[in-house]
């Protein structure tokens, strides 16, 4: 490597590349979690939840090639160094979604507004950033720890359903994984809406290329760098904590795969919004709309530190590795996503 990019900074630029291409298709190809739900449940198109079924598809096939080759070495894994806790996921993942339908967005998708210039999508990232970290290293800290303990998980049988399926078979994982990812594409086309979308599932497909760079990058230094380096892919709760303290304390820490995720994706979002023409300023002139989603951008930076990640976190990344808690925690998040819409809709409202 060349002297002046350290570890540090090369594991920020893999996030930084895999970030614009998650920002790109946010803006040009509608890419959202919630506009997915939302779409599903009041509008009749099965569209865009389609296309997280592209994207963990490719992210699939994508990152067991990467265990199968031997670059990613699935053991080391952020979420397979970890035990499951169902509660966490099922818990977490249902204040996770009931506080995106309440801000409007997931971390992700504020990240992509606020780089089209929407400044209400700052205050959600800033009170998601700071919410995480209560939870993190803060005030809430011992109490997640003690409701949620951490333990390690077992290296010869690690949380993973390709893992699990292949003691049961005897078929190896990466070949599992693989075969998955491609059923679960082939599914996603199965109606006409989807196969008459070609640009859709184009920037579906980039955005679980944008997880298989995150975890084959991130392998790739923790193999041949020089400092302890996380194997990890694309997540949003814990990296807008990270991008705050970087940005206020630079000059004595470093940069990570998170901040550099994070840039990209307002890298990506801004250029993304310049082409479409669709770059403005816009702020909340409703104090009421205000208070709702901050509550809710707090509601989810909890959620997401409980549940081990946010919907991009275990909706792709850990989805991509076969996770246990991926699955049941996206269903979590769709079902409290699907309540808060629904109190949204029936006129819910925070007190005055």
């Amino acid at each position: 490597m060349f002297d002046w990019i350290s570890d540090a900074n090369l594991t920020a630029l893999i996030g930084l590349v895999g970030g614009v291409m998650l920002g790109l298709s946010a803006r040009l190809g509608r890419f959202c979690t919630l506009g997915a739900i939302e779409d599903a449940l009041y509008a009749g198109s099965s569209l865009r939840m389609r296309m997280w079924g592209i994207a963990i598809g490719v992210a699939m096939i994508g990152t067991h090639l990467l265990i199968g080759t031997g670059i990613l070495p699935a053991a080391e894994a952020i979420y397979l160094r970890l035990g499951w806790s169902p509660l966490a996921s099922i818990l977490g993942g249902l204040m996770f979604g009931y506080g995106m339908a309440l801000s409007g967005n997931c971390g992700f998708g504020a990240l992509a507004r606020l780089g089209g210039g929407d400044l209400l999508a700052f205050v959600i990232v800033v009170v998601m950033g700071l919410s995480a970290y209560v939870a993190i290293s803060g005030p809430l800290a011992h109490l997640r720890v003690l409701a949620f303990p951490e333990t390690l998980a077992d290296p010869a049988a690690l949380p993973s359903l390709s893992v699990k399926l292949e003691s049961l078979t005897g078929l190896p994982a990466p070949a599992i994984g693989i075969g998955a990812g491609i059923i679960l594409i082939l599914a996603m086309f199965t109606t006409k809406e989807m196969r008459h979308s070609p640009l859709a599932a184009f920037w579906a497909a980039i955005a679980g290329l944008a997880v298989v760079i995150g975890w084959g990058g991130t392998a790739w230094v923790f193999g041949n760098g020089f400092a302890p380096t996380p194997v990890e892919s694309h997540t949003f709760s814990a990296p807008l904590g990270d991008t705050m303290i970087y940005l206020m304390t630079s000059s004595g820490s470093s940069l990570n795969f998170g901040v550099g995720s994070v840039a990209g994706v307002l890298i990506g979002a801004f250029t993304g919004s310049l082409f479409k023409g669709h770059f403005r300023w816009e702020a909340c002139e409703d104090p009421r709309e205000l208070k709702r989603q901050i509550g809710g951008a707090a509601i989810m930076g909890l959620g997401a530190v409980i549940a081990f990640g946010c919907s991009i976190g275990q909706g792709l990344s850990a989805f991509a590795i076969l996770y246990y808690g991926a699955p049941v925690t996206f269903l979590a998040i769709v079902a409290g996503a699907a309540l808060g819409l629904r109190q949204l809709i029936s006129g819910f409202a925070v007190a005055e």
